[in-house]
């Protein structure tokens, strides 16, 4: 079998009302989508993570030396393209454009085989996940206090057990807004907070502390993901977990954050990091440090699709336990207009659980038509 085509599908969609982060707004949602094709007729999608014109021009600078090649040689070919822009791209864009052809070479894999991608990873370890709920975001007009601990209340209502709340727009407001939705969810929801390295070490932890009594599940990115002493600082500071690695690249980059003990969580989007063929290497190795492992998701129904194929492999920790600790999977609940709309059967969640696809490769078909209707020209 060979590789015959790759084509860089790049999408965007208008939202109906913008939201923020602690660093920029939203008024638009974007999605570079890597498709394969191969002389047997297989089909593979895969997603890039990050700005989507930048790694669209890398999957296209990649692509050439791709065609003609062997799709099932996933290991040689992630192997190959890294050494070959090794002095370029260690980290950042050519990474991600590497995950996005790396899920789709495994799209093929599962469908020359006609087996889901986690039966070629060794086999799922779960048949479904428990999901929290991706939102609490800022939005344009009204009281954060008030719309934040609605929207809070709403996940609960659909059943999810878990949810994370966006911080970084100053302390005091952090915290009012924390105990807001904590009051609304109540004591048996599970709540994360999410700075997006908002903060230095100092606020992150005048921050952490002020939020402690709160049962906080973990704190993501409480300071810039580069800032590895930081981390340090403010994990040995308070009794939050501390997660991060949504912006880490390779095993070589959790090799350093793993080794350095300087979070609780790992993070790693499969999108981002390194596809399937790192993101397994990279559990494992956190599962050797006893550090667990929650994938970063906030793409299309590709990259959950994906995640969901890679958690399945994911190790519980103390799994000889009546209650092991199990990955979380990040679902996105703010608008997307692509996210769902590709699928030809949409991923749900019920009661916040979600199954992993059976399907082969990914386990998902693509709308073509929502293609169209997305693509920009």
């Amino acid at each position: 079998m060979k590789i015959t085509r790759v084509t860089a599908h790049l999408l965007s969609a208008k939202l109906q009302e913008p939201f923020a982060y602690s660093r920029a707004w939203y008024d638009t949602r974007t999605a570079m989508l890597v498709e394969i094709e191969t002389d047997e007729g297989h089909t593979g999608w895969g997603e890039c993570y990050g700005p989507a014109r930048m790694t669209q021009a890398v999957v296209k600078e990649v692509a050439t030396s791709l065609i003609g090649c062997d799709p099932l040689r996933t290991e040689f070919l992630w192997q190959e393209i890294y050494a070959r822009y090794r002095d370029h791209g260690q980290k950042g864009l050519l990474i991600q454009g590497l995950s996005g052809i790396d899920i789709a070479l495994w799209d093929i894999r599962g469908k020359h085989f006609n087996a889901p991608a986690y039966q070629l990873l060794g086999g799922a370890l779960r048949d479904d996940v428990q999901a929290y709920a991706t939102g609490l975001y800022r939005r344009k007009g009204g009281d954060p206090l008030q719309y934040l601990a609605e929207e809070a209340a709403g996940y609960v209502e659909e059943g999810f057990r878990a949810m994370k709340l966006k911080v970084g727009f100053g302390v005091a407001e952090d915290v009012a807004v924390t105990r807001a939705v904590r009051q609304a969810i109540g004591p048996d929801v599970a709540l994360m907070i999410d700075a997006n390295h908002a903060y230095d070490a100092v606020s992150a932890i005048k921050l952490g502390r002020l939020v402690e009594d709160l049962d906080i599940s973990w704190f993501e990115e409480p300071v810039p993901p580069e800032d590895l002493a930081g981390y340090k600082a403010v994990k040995a500071a308070l009794t939050i977990p501390i997660a991060g690695g949504e912006c880490e690249f390779t095993r070589q980059g959790f090799r350093e954050v793993l080794t350095q003990r300087a979070m609780d969580i790992l993070q790693p989007d499969i999108c981002s990091a390194g596809g399937l063929s790192e993101c397994k290497k990279i559990a494992d190795m956190a599962m050797a440090f006893g550090v667990r492992t929650n994938p970063h998701v906030w793409g299309t129904g590709i990259g959950i699709a994906a995640s969901l194929q890679w958690m399945a492999t994911v190790p519980s920790h103390s799994p000889v336990s009546l209650s092991p600790t199990e990955p979380l999977l990040e679902f996105d609940r703010t608008e997307h207009p692509i996210r769902q709309a590709i699928l030809t059967s949409p991923i749900v969640h019920r009661q916040g659980r979600v199954s992993i696809p059976t399907g082969p490769g990914l386990g998902i078909d693509i709308n073509r038509d929502a293609l169209q209707d997305f693509k920009i020209a």
